[in-house]
């Protein structure tokens, strides 16, 4: 619903400018005809907004479509696997439905709280400074967590910078508040390891010591681990039993740890300080449009450097460099082509970036980065931007503001890890 004063007087009748010739012509005999098609094209790009009922469907069908796929995915990760979600989980009855239900809950219900918590603290300090924003947008997914998050949509242009300050910062520090006391119940309330031997009755017989015995060098190189960034190591060193601390290697077993675990790397993917992600605004904020914009493309280059760097080298046979070199650098090509004003200047970075990695490669082959985060660079690059734009008020922020953003930016830092999967 919009504000009183955001909404436009009604006109007293329509003006064509801006239509198509054949809408914008002056009236003719075919004039009902000419007015029929302007209201078309009309309601094309100004439609009305939805009912209330309608909207809160909409919100509430997604965050319940979510709730079940995130709880199969729940199931499906505590297996120590990542795939599609166990549909055949359905077909049980009775109390085995109830038992796979039951972990995937522990997983999905605290999960999806943290992001819950995010979102909406970004909904309600919008509102509070008089932006209209959507509800949360959940969105679900048929494999891996189950979701790809929650968003919402800001719906008109935010006037100042301490209110793209505000906005951005609330959703991480709220989400932030949840997940370190959900850690801490994780670690707090840990299974005695007869829980983990339920899973693998093989490792009973070595106690404690288990993983000396049960992971050779093929489980180490190839099993899925999640990294500790400093703040879990801090926590679970302060709240955890060692007796009862499960390996990396079984840790999705264990589904509070995991969500509390996973509510970390998303808030601190969610606060990377580029573009229109909330580190984004956070640094906009503390440093203005000028500074900010002409730290962000060193930022961004510092990030595809790292993700690439091990991908090529030159001890690659020749396949590796025919098929794969020219989608890499079409990729490159792709999300530099708009860092700089001019597109030329951007493909010079791009062809020295590669070149760079390829150095690196041969000066420190056991170095290698995170291929995954190249995705991530593609969103940055090509689709959201790296860029901040201005607002028109670029007052700086208060001083209580200015040393909350450095908070976020430390809380930034205890939270990220250049490789968060293993």
């Amino acid at each position: 619903m919009p504000f009183p004063e955001n909404t436009p007087l009604p006109s007293p009748e329509p003006d064509f400018a801006g239509f198509p010739a054949d809408v914008a012509a002056p009236m003719a005999t075919d004039a009902p005809g000419r007015l029929a098609r302007a209201r078309r094209l009309f309601r094309r790009f100004e439609r009305p907004e939805p009912s209330a009922g309608r909207t809160a469907a909409l919100h509430l069908g997604l965050f319940l479509v979510t709730l079940v796929t995130t709880t199969l995915a729940g199931i499906q990760l505590t297996r120590g696997a990542v795939d599609f979600l166990p549909l055949e989980v359905f077909q049980l009855r009775g109390a085995a439905l109830w038992v796979e239900l039951r972990r995937g809950l522990w997983f999905a219900l605290p999960f999806l709280g943290v992001l819950t918590v995010h979102e909406f603290g970004h909904y309600f300090t919008a509102r509070y400074n008089r932006v209209r924003a959507s509800l949360p947008y959940y969105i679900p997914f048929p494999m891996g967590l189950g979701t790809f998050g929650a968003i919402i949509r800001i719906r008109e242009r935010i006037f100042s910078r301490r209110e793209f300050f505000d906005i951005g910062l609330a959703g991480p520090l709220a989400g932030f508040l949840v997940a370190v006391p959900l850690l801490i119940y994780g670690f707090t309330h840990l299974p005695p390891l007869a829980y983990l031997y339920a899973i693998h009755p093989d490792y009973a017989q070595y106690g404690a010591d288990y993983a000396r015995h049960v992971y050779g060098a093929k489980e180490l190189a190839n099993g899925l681990t999640l990294a500790r960034p400093l703040l879990y190591q801090w926590l679970e060193s302060a709240f955890a039993d060692p007796a009862r601390l499960p390996h990396p290697l079984e840790l999705m077993h264990y589904p509070v740890l995991l969500a509390g675990s996973l509510s970390l790397f998303f808030t601190a993917l969610n606060l990377l300080p580029m573009g229109q992600l909330d580190g984004g605004h956070i640094l906009y904020g503390l440093l203005g449009p000028g500074r900010f914009n002409r730290m962000v493309p060193v930022l961004f280059t510092g990030f595809i450097f790292y993700a690439g760097l091990g991908l090529f080298s030159l001890h690659d046979d020749w396949q590796t460099w025919l098929y794969g070199g020219p989608v890499y650098a079409g990729y490159l090509a792709l999300i530099f082509w708009r860092v700089f004003p001019r597109p030329r200047q951007g493909l010079l970075l791009a062809a020295g970036i590669w070149a760079g990695q390829v150095a690196g490669a041969a000066l420190l082959p056991g170095v290698v980065g995170n291929p995954g985060w190249l995705v991530f660079g593609l969103l940055l690059g090509r689709f959201t931007g790296i860029y901040h734009p201005p607002a028109p008020d670029e007052r700086p922020l208060s001083r209580g503001r200015q040393l909350l953003g450095w908070l976020m930016v430390a809380i930034f830092v205890l939270c990220f890890t250049p490789s968060p999967f293993g």
